[in-house]
Formats: C-alpha cells, sequence, structure tokens
C-alpha cells in the first residue's frame, strides 16, 4: 500500500522550511504541522495535493470529528480539531500560489477546512489551568529525600522551578554562570539558555520563602566548591548511566552534560508529587501557582508588572491573559465582598478626599 507520494514530500518540505526560516515558527509548531498534515495524507491515501477539492476538506472535517484519541478513548477535542484543520487550512492557502498548483484549485478552496463559529469559541475559550498550592508544592520538596546527591539534585530542580518559574527547557540548559546568588537572580541568557522566543531577561528570586533559596544554594556550593565545577558547567546535570559488572545498566552519578530534552525532569516532578502522596503537576503549573501568588502579594500595577516581567513576559497583560485567570474560589470571595455594606467604603473615599484636600492646601492650591 502507497505510504507517501514524492511530490507530496518535495511541497511539504518546502512549506516547512518556509515556515521556519519565514514565519519564524520553532520546530514544535512545525512538527504539529507535518502531523496534520500525515493524517489528512492517510485519510486520502496519499493522493496528490495537486488533486485536491474542496470536497476532500469537507469529508476530512466530518471524518476527524469521529475519531477517537489514542490515550483516551474519547472523541478528538474541539481543541485538536481547530489546530488540525487550521494547519491544513493554512498550507492548502499557501499551496494555490504555489507554481504547478495555481491551476489545479483556489485560494478559497482552503476555506472549507473551517470549523463552525460555535466550535471555534468552543475550541478557543479559555479555562483555568489546574496548579499546585503552595502549600503543595513546598510538602513535596519538604518531603524529597536528600541523600545522594541525584536526590540533591532533583529537590533542587523543584526548588529552584518554585524560587523562579523557570521553564522547564531553560532549566535543561542553564549553566552555573547563569545563577548569581550574591544579587538573588538568574541570568536566563538566550545565547545559552533555551528561552521561550529566545528571549533574554534576569529573573529575581521570587518570594517564595527562605527554604527554597536555601536549597538552591546548597545545591550550587555543592557543585562548585564539593565537585569543583566550573561556570559552563550545568546547574542541573543529566544523570549518569553506565553498564555495571553484571552487564546492566545503572545509576553512577551526575553527567557534566546538559539533558537534551525534558522528559527526564518531567519525571522527576512527577516521582515527587507521587511520593508526596500527592496529584502530579507538570512543571509549568508552578508559573500559574506563581502568577496568582503574584495577584496576591502585589499591590500597585508596577509591582505586578515587575512580578509579570520577572517571570519572562513581555508585559502585564501577558500575565494577566495567559496566567492570571482569578480562580474561581477568589472570584466568588470578591463578589461577596463587593456585595457587602458600602459604608466602609464610603468612608474609605472621604478620608481620600481629606488627604487630597490637605495636599492641596500645602502646596498652595485653593481649595
Amino acid at each position: 500500500m502507497l505510504k507517501h507520494d514524492p511530490g507530496n514530500e518535495r511541497i511539504k518540505r518546502i512549506y516547512f522550511t518556509y515556515l521556519k526560516e519565514a514565519k519564524r515558527q520553532s520546530e514544535q509548531s512545525v512538527d504539529a504541522v507535518a502531523k496534520a498534515l500525515s493524517r489528512f495524507e492517510e485519510y486520502t491515501h496519499f493522493k496528490e495535493f495537486k488533486r485536491f477539492h474542496h470536497q476532500q476538506a469537507v469529508a476530512f472535517k466530518n471524518h476527524l470529528a469521529k475519531q477517537k484519541g489514542q490515550r483516551s478513548g474519547e472523541l478528538l477535542s474541539k481543541a485538536t480539531l481547530h489546530s488540525t484543520l487550521s494547519a491544513l487550512q493554512r498550507f492548502f492557502h499557501w499551496l494555490a500560489g504555489q507554481p504547478g498548483y495555481k491551476s489545479q484549485f483556489t485560494y478559497s478552496d482552503s476555506d472549507f477546512f473551517n470549523i463552525s463559529g460555535n466550535d471555534v469559541r468552543v475550541a478557543t475559550a479559555h479555562r483555568e489551568q489546574k496548579s499546585p498550592t503552595m502549600e503543595q508544592v513546598k510538602r513535596v520538596i519538604a518531603t524529597m529525600p536528600c541523600t545522594t546527591e541525584i536526590e540533591r539534585r532533583n529537590r533542587a530542580l523543584l526548588a529552584f522551578t518554585l524560587l523562579t518559574g523557570a521553564r522547564v527547557s531553560a532549566m535543561a540548559s542553564m549553566q552555573l554562570k547563569h545563577i548569581d546568588l550574591a544579587q538573588d537572580c538568574v541570568h536566563q541568557d538566550a545565547r545559552q539558555v533555551k528561552t521561550k522566543f529566545r528571549k533574554t531577561f534576569t529573573t529575581y528570586f521570587l518570594p517564595v520563602g527562605d527554604d527554597a533559596r536555601g536549597i538552591v544554594e546548597e545545591w550550587v556550593q555543592y557543585l562548585q566548591k564539593e565537585k569543583l565545577w566550573g561556570n559552563d558547567d550545568p546547574l542541573f546535570p543529566k544523570t549518569c548511566v553506565k553498564r555495571g559488572a553484571a552487564l546492566l545498566y545503572e545509576v553512577v552519578g551526575l553527567d557534566k552534560n546538559h539533558w537534551k530534552g525534558t522528559s527526564a525532569i518531567c519525571k522527576i516532578f512527577r516521582e515527587a508529587f507521587e511520593g508526596a502522596g500527592l496529584k502530579y503537576f507538570h512543571p509549568h503549573s508552578f508559573r500559574h501557582t506563581l502568577v496568582r501568588l503574584g495577584q496576591a502579594t502585589c499591590k500597585t500595577p508596577e509591582e505586578f508588572m515587575a512580578w509579570a516581567q520577572n517571570i519572562g513576559h513581555d508585559g502585564v497583560l501577558t500575565a494577566f491573559f495567559s496566567y492570571g485567570v482569578v480562580a474561581c474560589q477568589r472570584q466568588g470571595e470578591i463578589m461577596r465582598g463587593l456585595a457587602a455594606p458600602q459604608q466602609a467604603m464610603q468612608s474609605g473615599v472621604n478620608e481620600l478626599a481629606k488627604a487630597i484636600a490637605r495636599e492641596m492646601r500645602s502646596s498652595g492650591v485653593g481649595v
């Protein structure tokens, strides 16, 4: 049975290069497009893209809506449908302008991949992200063993994530020179650190308590003073695994190299939460926890802006829209507070008016 079409493979390669070089999309984004195209080709039995017709788009759209996820066994979510079909719509819209395809179909034929407006709203609706509470995170860190150097590294990983909100890919690529204990900060230099969108910024330690900072400081001093590692060595090195006497692979300590991916770190987090008897939370969920802490801690817009900037957001709106949705429980507390008698509020307004009047008089302005 045909597994691919040579012409399709050539034009896909050109499109992937276009996405990466012209549209500056990441490898993960290009991989998602490749997956969407693969699904469509399997459905059409690898027909040439030159034979594309808008009826194929409609039929595939109906077919995809009936498919079930391999893990969940349930129908694909609206978000999956939306992302898959949007990727196909953009591809065929681009393809309609390429030599050899212009006479085969039109730009508007790609629009038949669009789903209904209601489905788009369902797919793109913002939902409250599950994240651990500060108490849960601190409980996990406190219960983690710290006898071996592997265990000490694992505990420092969680403490560092709580202290900085750093992303997994960034932590996997950080070097010792990027952390500055004297200034209580970490320099996320995109030349070496794999930050999102390759942004360079400085993260100052967040006010989450001295325990997390102490664990991180102890870990850095261990690497520098006991292991005698230098500035260019990894802050969180991968595990060294070698073949032992019984010809079986076993853990022998730390490897003086960076992790190549993030799956090992996620596994460490999973085992830590399960070891504490709690539900597993992905490392990225710590960022949601920290934004909510910022909402409760910051008293002025400037403070929250600094908080958002500290974890790598370009502006405060990113933190509000991507992470900062008010939790349902807190939403209820606020609404109940607004429904309370307004006498105290009026008193506060009066005091504010008197203070302004005093300031105006002291400045020589007539009231």
